[in-house]
């Protein structure tokens, strides 16, 4: 480890302020044009290796292929890595059949630094949430971060995850529960995600869960002789007005969705069988807890009203993905050196000029606004289980200003603009990487963070 971090990184350490029990990294200011000592290193290299990676990034999006599926994804990416000297990689790792790790040790003891890439792609639409930018960022940034170990001989560790499924089936989960994380003594992991709002470090993503719910009654004819029935159909509608209702009490960050998933089997008959499936979003876990609660107590007045018993199957859950503002700051000091004054030239799908990149905000307050969303991620779970960023990077909408789960945007995720912006993420993570591997004290603070920020989420 470096015993000056001022001389070594041009960086230093000061309260943030006289109540706060931890430090940001305040280097230089957040937007200055003076650019931190490893940027050009970092930026020179990937830059080299760019030509090497379009190619893996294209093949990930022209051949998109859903969760636990994606067979191709994990032989590309896995194929390069076991190109790369020093690097131990290991495939179909944990009993999941698309999930890889990749590891380099520089066999002298520091932090261990993880990326985390994702390869699945959304059924019928392709890769509308962009995850072969996800995957390429990463990538990148793990290599660039190896690069800087190499050449200047630093301590530590780097572990690149394949984690297959983000889409709804939850492949970081299942790599925590397997001990992947605690297995390699992974410190911090970090990732980027697309979209089109301006670029941010301090995203924040809702607490998630996915219920089905099934009503059983009893069959009858519904003109001759209803009053024999129970109609769990009666029983789902009930629930789902009572759903209605209570969203007049819900807060603005609380989502509550559903659809009926089977209804019956005609007009005449008193349904015997009804289900459903309903999404539950809250700005925290805490919140999440309290809110499924209250739509339970609906579920049970559907059966209540009508005689019916009702089932509740928790099918995948996500935890809200609490941004680390020590990393983040870290990463807004790498990334905004590199976004041009004048744009990059992007255009949006129907052929004007697009936003972005973006400069992020000095003020942390102004960027947590900036990275606010009401979407899900399995990164949720890893930032409860250790410090994490997730930085959103932005990149022309398609067609009709299509933003993520939109066709146009998997058309606007393939184009070389998307690809460039995704290897200014991928220098920035990496500079991420390296202040923590390099700078003396700075990861016992950001877990020192990590820890303040989960009490008031957990």
């Amino acid at each position: 480890m470096a015993t000056d971090s001022s001389t070594q990184t041009d960086t230093l350490l000061s309260e943030m302020d006289e109540d706060d029990d931890f430090v940001i990294i305040t280097h230089q200011e957040v937007n200055a044009a003076r650019r931190p000592r490893f940027l050009n290193d970092i930026s020179d290299y990937i830059d080299s290796i760019a030509e090497e990676l379009w190619p893996i990034n294209k093949k990930i999006h022209d051949k998109p292929e859903l969760g636990y599926g994606e067979v191709i994804a994990h032989y590309t990416l896995t194929a390069y890595m076991k190109t790369q000297p020093g690097w131990t990689v290991t495939r179909s790792a944990y009993g999941m059949k698309t999930a890889w790790v990749a590891v380099y040790d520089t066999g002298k003891r520091g932090p261990c630094v993880s990326f985390n890439v994702e390869m699945d792609a959304l059924p019928a639409i392709g890769h509308a949430c962009g995850h072969n930018l996800i995957a390429t960022a990463s990538l990148a940034g793990a290599l660039a971060t190896v690069h800087l170990l190499s050449l200047y001989s630093l301590p530590g560790r780097v572990v690149l995850f394949g984690t297959p499924a983000e889409e709804g089936g939850g492949g970081k989960i299942r790599l925590l529960a397997a001990g992947a994380y605690k297995d390699h003594g992974v410190d911090i992991s970090l990732i980027s995600h697309p979209g089109t709002i301006p670029d941010c470090a301090l995203t924040h993503t809702t607490a998630y869960i996915r219920m089905k719910v099934e009503y059983f009654g009893r069959e009858a004819h519904a003109a001759a002789e209803p009053w024999l029935g129970v109609n769990a159909l009666d029983a789902l509608i009930t629930a789902y007005n009572g759903i209605s209702v209570l969203r007049q009490q819900t807060m603005p960050s609380d989502i509550i969705q559903g659809h009926i998933t089977d209804g019956g089997a005609g007009p005449n008959i008193i349904h015997a069988y009804a289900a459903g499936i309903f999404v539950v979003r809250a700005a925290t876990q805490r919140r999440l807890e309290a809110l499924v609660e209250k739509v339970m107590g609906c579920f049970d007045a559907g059966a209540l009203a009508t005689g019916a018993k009702v089932k509740v199957t928790r099918l995948m859950a996500y935890k809200d993905h609490v941004p680390n503002r020590l990393l983040a700051r870290s990463y807004a000091r790498y990334f905004n050196p590199l976004v041009p004054e004048e744009g990059d030239g992007g255009r949006d799908g129907d052929g004007n000029e697009a936003g972005g990149p973006s400069k992020i905000p000095e003020d942390q307050d102004v960027d947590e606004m900036r990275g606010r969303s009401g979407a899900s991620s399995d990164q949720g779970d890893i930032a409860h289980a250790m410090p994490s960023i997730m930085p959103g990077f932005e990149i022309p909408p398609g067609p009709g200003g299509a933003g993520p789960h939109n066709p146009g945007f998997a058309e606007s995720a393939g184009t070389r603009l998307a690809f460039e912006r995704s290897l200014r993420v991928a220098k920035a993570l990496a500079g991420t990487a390296i202040d923590v591997l390099n700078i003396d004290g700075l990861l016992e603070e950001v877990k020192k963070e990590w820890r303040r920020s989960m009490t008031g989420s957990r």
